[in-house]
């Protein structure tokens, strides 16, 4: 990771289209400014993060789900014969 020192009102720049800027600063929070061409997709971190914890709840459900869907099958093939 490399970590940069700017003040408000600095920027930097990765390659020749995409610009960082810092706009404000607080005791408590950074202001960002992003300047990045529209092909290029933006997702904040704890988006990225969620997105990431659903697909593999999903996965999860559904493994479950089908090996529940397995069991009721098996039950009820092996069930006692109707009276």
């Amino acid at each position: 990771m490399l970590i940069i020192a700017r003040r408000p009102g600095e920027s930097i720049w990765i390659g020749d289209d995409i610009e960082i800027k810092i706009v404000d600063l607080s005791p408590s929070r950074v202001k960002v400014g992003l300047a990045v061409p529209r092909r290029l997709g933006i997702t904040r971190g704890e988006m990225k993060e969620a997105a990431a914890h659903n697909r593999v709840a999903s996965a999860t459900e559904a493994t479950a789900a089908e090996k529940l869907l397995q069991e009721f099958r098996f039950f009820s093939y092996t069930k006692a014969p109707r009276r």
